[in-house]
């Protein structure tokens, strides 16, 4: 299997539950709350997935929903913790490597837009957003947010977004197993509905960036 078949592979919720089990899926939860390679992974539409198999196919998991929930929500808080300490360690010189398919500038574009409107909520709020996810906690600690701040907002934000995304996905498998034929469907919303926001976040930041070169 060679690299791209690989990345494919990381890329898609189903492969990840029904080869990599509990032990892959949070690995990847932890890569992409603070590693910077992580943006692409899919971890909305892969929590959602892990609470709606945990429901209908057990077996893929084996695992009951509270200790999925729990050991979802220890990762994602485990990997923003990894994102602060390696934007502290690393400044912002981090952000100034050449592009390439896993680092774009419009990626710190983004978050730092996300960051000058919703300030610390951002590792609240963007939890739910891809790109702006895996960011914000380097993003912070590159700027130097105070830890315990930092940590306050890393924990609600962690749990809202392992929780929510989690028991809907359980709630819905119990209440329509036939829901789980739908999983592709179901992945391309995630999909479309939250990179609509991140797309609007920067053509916004563009604009913005434009208006002020233009008044100079």
């Amino acid at each position: 299997m060679d690299a791209w078949e690989i990345i494919k592979g990381l890329s898609n919720p189903e492969t990840i539950i029904h080869y990599g089990g509990l032990a892959l899926l949070l690995i990847i939860v932890f890569a992409e709350n603070g590693i910077l390679i992580g943006f692409f992974l899919p971890g909305d539409s892969l929590i959602f997935l892990s609470g709606l198999i945990c429901s209908t196919q057990p077996e893929l998991l084996d695992v009951d929903i509270t200790t999925l929930t729990s050991s979802m929500f220890l990762a994602a808080v485990a990997g923003s913790l990894f994102g602060y300490w390696f934007g502290m360690k690393t400044g912002p010189k981090v952000f100034d490597r050449n592009e390439s398919i896993f680092f774009k500038k419009k990626y710190v574009d983004v978050t730092r837009s996300f960051y000058e409107k919703h300030g610390g909520k951002t590792l609240i709020l963007g939890r739910f957003l891809p790109i702006i996810r895996t960011f914000a906690p380097i993003l912070a600690g590159v700027i130097k947010v105070d830890f315990k701040n930092f940590m306050l907002y890393n924990l609600i934000g962690g749990a809202l977004w392992v929780t929510s995304l989690s028991l809907i996905g359980y709630f819905l498998g119990n209440q329509f197993p036939w829901i789980k034929d739908y999983v592709e469907y179901i992945v391309l919303a995630f999909i479309m509905s939250t990179s609509i926001i991140v797309v609007r976040t920067y053509i916004k930041h563009r604009n913005e960036e434009k208006s002020k070169t233009l008044q100079q």
